[in-house]
């Protein structure tokens, strides 16, 4: 009993932990203000070549290379927000 509530304790740590893909991907299109400077951060081409939330989620879920780039770079937001709400 007490191991499994500590991994549970464990996982939740993990900004990732339940976090849809798709839900990840609106958000970094939302905070870079579209596509193209999403584009911009991540060259890939279901970024930057006739972009959209499904065609890009069909790739990301096919890649594994280019999702672990997308979770990276939404780690890097979450711990962008997070100053600058320390800031205020």
């Amino acid at each position: 009993m007490f191991k499994f509530t500590a991994i549970m304790e464990e996982k939740s740590k993990d900004p990732l932990h339940g976090k849809r893909l798709d839900a990840i991907l609106e958000e970094l299109v939302e905070y870079y203000g579209g596509f193209e400077d999403l584009g911009k951060q991540i060259n890939i081409k279901c970024f930057t070549d006739n972009p959209s939330i499904n065609s890009s989620l069909k790739f990301l879920r096919k890649t594994e290379w280019a999702r672990a780039k997308v979770e990276s770079l939404y780690l890097y937001v979450l711990r962008q927000k997070k100053k600058a709400e320390n800031r205020r």
